[in-house]
């Protein structure tokens, strides 16, 4: 045989690859990602007209900055035409995320990070927009008005939800994804990323974003989607090919967000037969399964499917004692669930959170999954997760007895008594109800018997009555608290902090954030700052009062203290900011946005002086 055959027939088998996968690209109608060497031919025909439509309603989304009772800096604002772009600047009227760059990631309530979690999925929070009409997206534009560059996904879903009919099947589809980026920039811009063409109609987009390399929270002010009523015709014309095209690394791109193999259960009879695995025969059980904890879920899966050994080693319950699903949000579903049940035995944290909206998981399907897999869970989030009800938190309670950390931030859907069940678990060292509607009489009974808390997260939780009462209750039972998140709660006084301070000495971490009916004249402030010497960070924000004096108790007593938020007061100089940073050696963050008395050349002095603090200075407009 000549030695040109081999060759010959691997260009011929490189040249088939190239062409089938430009095939399936063309019959999908994919235009490649903007940061990719691709180009794409594709036109729609001029016969087609456009339209241009603004968001009609905001229909979800994780968080947001304002309250659930206003308008400001809240997701809502992203609904209708602009109110400010092309202006800049920190404006009201825009819709803003509740945080930014990494300070969240290293405060004390912090949790640790999921092992598993695929190197692409970045997303900190999202938003579901709906609009008017259903169209064939040409264009998705983000009008961001303050520090932009959040965005670093955009989804379109097949279900229409002003229809009367549930449909069939509900899909995701990817239009732009890319990996966070700095922009040195604060002004407005607005963002127009190279969208790919989907075979379906849509009038239901989600922005993904990520704010960690962000320098302050990222405004957005709206969102124009331009598209066809009629399916545009993809150009024949060839294509160029990038070489890195055809490694298919991205999950999302790939057996549909990566979960497709999940909803198939592989029969071990169709396994390969053979004596032979290689060097993996001569390898300890033990060294097979410390290299397959380095997989992803879904290649774990495909893995699965190569041989007996592997087979068993991938199906081992120990390879699933950590389970992060929030990445494949747009895949799970019960069938999903049912898959991995049986693998998922001695699973110890179960990450949910995003999962299972619009029928994905069912009541039924998450029960059944929770009888087998819950009697060792110790940590569950489920953040965003809108199919969960009454029966899904009485589940919880009977069939997760070693529960410790519970997450139902935004689940805003649940019932208020729903939450009653909380309080059977008993052991519970961490709980998030950031933006539920949890009543006074559910948080009073699940304070008296979960007296292990140590993180308690009440932020926006309007429909407590009186935030006095609970802090008494805290400061009484839960004596091991160190973290206490009560941003934006609307009636705490003088007497609740009283209360948590004296009841409370463990606490690092304080979030007062936007409680109008704190005044720093009834001392309140400097009482926090003496008896709480363990205080690492400290939110004040929109807090008008906060004074001098409080600085310097907290310059005093608070030695360890490293963020400190004390936005839009007027009466600390900068004079005892000095005191303040020179005492508290560990201080990283210090936000005097909206200061009065706190001028850009003051700022600039504090930095030439703390160059290892970032002292942030938000303008007016």
């Amino acid at each position: 045989m000549s030695p040109v055959f081999p060759m010959l027939t691997v260009l011929t088998m490189f040249y088939y690859i190239c062409l089938r996968r430009r095939a399936r690209t063309a019959t999908r109608g994919e235009m490649m990602n903007s940061h990719r060497t691709i180009e794409s031919n594709s036109r729609t025909s001029p016969l087609h007209a456009e339209v241009v439509q603004y968001a009609k309603e905001v229909v979800d989304f994780s968080s947001h900055y304002g309250s659930e009772n206003s308008m400001s800096y809240t997701m809502w604002n992203l609904a209708g035409v602009p109110n400010v772009f092309p202006s800049s600047g920190d404006f009201t009227q825009t819709a803003v995320f509740r945080t930014y760059g990494t300070w969240w990631d290293q405060c004390p309530s912090a949790s640790l990070p999921f092992k598993r979690t695929p190197p692409n999925f970045q997303s900190q929070d999202y938003v579901e927009l709906t609009f008017e009409q259903q169209v064939y997206p040409t264009a998705v534009h983000v009008l961001e008005t303050y520090h932009p560059g959040a965005v670093i996904r955009i989804l379109a879903c097949s279900a229409n939800p002003y229809s009367p009919i549930p449909p069939a099947e509900v899909r995701w589809e990817i239009l732009w994804s890319e990996r966070p980026t700095k922009v040195n920039a604060s002004q407005a811009r607005q963002f127009k990323p190279c969208i790919k063409q989907i075979n379906f109609p849509t009038n239901l987009i989600r922005l993904e974003v990520n704010s960690s390399l962000l320098d302050y929270y990222t405004e957005l002010d709206a969102v124009v989607l331009h598209g066809t009523k009629d399916k545009p015709v993809l150009s024949l014309k060839t294509s160029l090919i990038d070489m890195n095209d055809l490694e298919d690394d991205d999950y999302e791109e790939k057996d549909g967000c990566g979960m497709d193999s999940l909803n198939k259960k592989f029969s071990s009879t169709a396994l390969r037969e053979g004596p032979n695995n290689g060097y993996f025969d001569k390898l300890p059980y033990e060294l097979i399964q410390l290299i397959l904890n380095h997989l992803t879920l879904p290649d774990l899966c495909r893995l699965a499917q190569t041989c007996k050994l592997l087979n068993q080693h991938c199906c081992d319950p120990l390879q699933y004692i950590h389970l992060n699903l929030q990445p494949y949000w747009a895949k799970l579903s019960d069938t999903s669930l049912e898959f991995l049940q049986a693998r998922c035995t001695l699973v110890q944290w179960l990450n949910l959170s995003w999962t299972g909206n619009r029928g994905f998981i069912s009541v039924a399907g998450f029960s059944r999954f929770l009888k087998v897999c819950g009697s060792e869970l110790v940590r569950l989030e489920l953040s965003c997760s809108h199919f969960l009800n009454e029966t899904c938190l009485e589940i919880i309670s009977e069939m997760c007895p070693n529960l410790q950390d519970l997450n139902l931030s935004s689940c805003d859907k649940l019932p208020p008594q729903a939450f009653n069940h909380i309080a059977k678990l008993c052991g519970l060292r961490r709980l998030v109800l950031y933006r539920t509607k949890i009543e006074q009489t559910a948080l009073l009974s699940i304070l008296n018997f979960c007296s292990e808390l140590q993180h308690l997260s009440l932020g926006s939780c309007v429909m407590i009555e009186d935030y006095d009462v609970i802090a008494s209750m805290i400061g009484a039972k839960c004596k091991k608290l160190r973290t206490l998140d009560l941003w934006r709660c609307k009636n705490i006084t003088e007497n609740g902090i009283a209360e948590l301070a004296s009841g409370c000495p463990l606490l690092e971490e304080l979030d007062l954030g936007w409680c109008p009916t704190l005044q720093s004249s009834t001392g309140c402030f400097a009482r926090l700052a003496r008896q709480l010497p363990n205080l690492q960070k400290l939110f004040l924000t929109a807090n008008r009062s906060v004074c001098d004096t409080d600085i310097e108790e907290l310059a005093c007593n608070c030695t360890r203290l490293r963020q400190l938020d004390i936005l839009g007061t007027r009466m600390v100089s900068p004079a005892s900011l000095r005191k303040l940073l020179e005492s508290c050696k560990d201080l990283c963050l210090l936000d005097v946005s909206f200061c009065s008395q706190i001028d850009n050349r003051a700022v600039l002095e504090l930095n030439v002086s703390f160059p290892n603090v970032f002292i942030k200075k938000s303008f007016t407009q």
